[in-house]
Formats: C-alpha cells, structure tokens, sequence
C-alpha cells in the first residue's frame, strides 16, 4: 500500500537500537477532519525524484516529498502529547525524538 502524506516527519525511537518510524498527517477538508499516522517503522529508504520513498516493516510505502518535511498543527498536538506522556512504559526504550530534515535517511537505514 502507498500512501502520500500532506505533510511528514521521522521519529527516533529509543536510546539503545532506535527505531525509525514515519509520522505522516494529512489536511482534513470539509466533511473530514485532519488525521494522523505513524508507520510500523522504516525497513528501507529509495529516493524517487523529488519524493523519499520509506518503507515499513508492513510492506506499506510512505511516499514523501521532500519539500513536505514537517508537521500540521493537528499533527503536532498529538505529537506533543505522545512524546511528554509522563506514564510511558519503558523509560530511555520509548524516549522519542524528532529527526533533522536534512538527515540522509538512504545511509541512516539501509544496510
């Protein structure tokens, strides 16, 4: 499944062998509300042009351009809570954190 996200930003997940994940929201329009997602985590990264291609360990394809890098304001708010949820199991193994814009996800990700 492809998916192309209005807007798109990676997630660092835990200290000790961090996962990557994509956080992707899209703009709502008159009958639906804006919305939110975070894929099962980044397997593989292909650039295609003008768009990153991240691949998921669920066989799903966020297809990103590269100019979209960011979040919406609805996006954001459910980051926010996400990431300073003081009750989050796990301590240091959950602490997340926003990755650079101009990270090179192609040698971050693939072997």
């Amino acid at each position: 499944m492809e998916t192309k996200p209005d807007k798109w930003l990676v997630l660092k997940i835990g200290t000790e062998n961090p996962i990557y994940k994509v956080f992707a929201s899209w703009y709502g329009g008159y009958l639906d509300g804006d919305s939110w997602r975070i894929n099962s985590g980044i397997s593989e990264v292909q650039k295609e042009g003008d768009y990153i291609n991240f691949y998921g360990y669920s066989g799903s394809c966020y297809k990103c351009h590269k100019n979209s890098y960011g979040i919406s304001s609805y996006g954001q708010r459910v980051l926010d809570s996400m990431m300073s949820h003081p009750d989050l199991p796990g301590g240091e193994k959950y602490k997340m954190e926003i990755m650079e814009e101009f990270t090179d996800w192609e040698t971050l990700i693939n072997p």
